[in-house]
């Protein structure tokens, strides 16, 4: 655990573990820094989890990373297909419809869609055939360097959705709290691209419809004000969130909250929304000692 936040820093720690016991043999780990404060803390932030759909965010920044270098433009139009390769043998999979969120790309199977729609359902759905279609089009070692540009360590982005050889080889694509917390960060801070593409990406990030973690640990008053520029992940043995929290009158904060479950555990959201509960309470005592 590390803080730099001098107000009942351990209170929160207390809280967490709380949580953590209450939560049927889940492992947590949180991260946030406050803009308003200028405080940090963590709890096992810089722990491995499997990424989940979180690796979208890292997709995300890499696409408009190599938009901004003129290797195309986001208002192009990409070939929408369900054909892949596989990291580990270069065969092709394909993914399963039943399997994926979001109806719309494979709707335009055979047409075209422009790379700002497909960013889009990746992103607000956690459509799995858009990320694989852009991933293919930026390219795994051109979103890892695009991490490394912006100074992200704690991402680690290895290959495309459901290459079932690649997750049977132990090839996954993994984060920490600090390290989706730092993507957040960037977004935020506009470290690495121009202020208009820094907000487009939080403009889509705040159309996420899942919504049953960080947004739904905020008070009702505070939730019905609040903007949460966010991307969750969930598998069968993860669940996870991390985003950036906008709350009238303050600065934002960016909070990264990861979870590792045993496959079929209930509560998973729910241990996410009371995490970001505690850390929204013990931001706002601690705004209080600060005035």
């Amino acid at each position: 655990m590390s803080s730099s936040t001098p107000v009942k820093s351990r209170d929160l720690l207390g809280r967490v573990l709380d949580i953590e016991g209450e939560s049927e043999g889940s492992r947590v780990a949180a991260s946030y820094y406050d803009y308003e404060t200028e405080t940090s803390w963590s709890f096992r932030g810089d722990s491995w989890f499997h990424a989940a759909s979180t690796m979208k965010v890292a997709v995300l920044l890499g696409l408009f990373a190599a938009a901004g270098r003129g290797r195309f433009s986001l208002s192009s139009n990409l070939h929408v297909r369900n054909r892949f390769f596989s990291v580990v043998d270069a065969k092709p999979f394909c993914l399963e419809y039943e399997r994926d969120s979001g109806s719309a790309v494979y709707a335009a199977l055979g047409k075209t869609m422009k790379l700002v729609e497909l960013a889009r359902h990746m992103i607000v759905t956690s459509n799995n055939l858009a990320t694989n279609l852009l991933l293919d089009l930026i390219g795994v070692e051109q979103v890892r360097a695009t991490l490394a540009d912006l100074g992200v360590e704690g991402v680690d982005v290895r290959r495309g959705v459901e290459d079932t050889k690649a997750f049977d080889a132990g090839v996954n694509n993994m984060v920490t709290a600090n390290g989706l917390l730092s993507m957040f960060r960037v977004l935020q801070e506009g470290r690495g691209f121009p202020p208009e593409d820094a907000q487009r990406m939080l403009e889509i990030l705040f159309q996420q419809e899942y919504n049953s973690g960080i947004p739904a640990g905020l008070p009702e008053g505070a939730r019905a004000e609040a903007r949460v520029a966010h991307k969750t992940g969930n598998i069968s043995t993860v669940s996870h969130d991390a985003g950036l929290v906008f709350l009238k009158n303050r600065k934002p904060y960016a909070l990264s909250v990861l979870t590792s479950w045993e496959p079929g555990a209930s509560g998973r959201p729910e241990t996410i929304a009371r995490v970001s509960s505690a850390v929204y309470e013990h931001l706002i005592e601690a705004q209080e000692s600060f005035r």
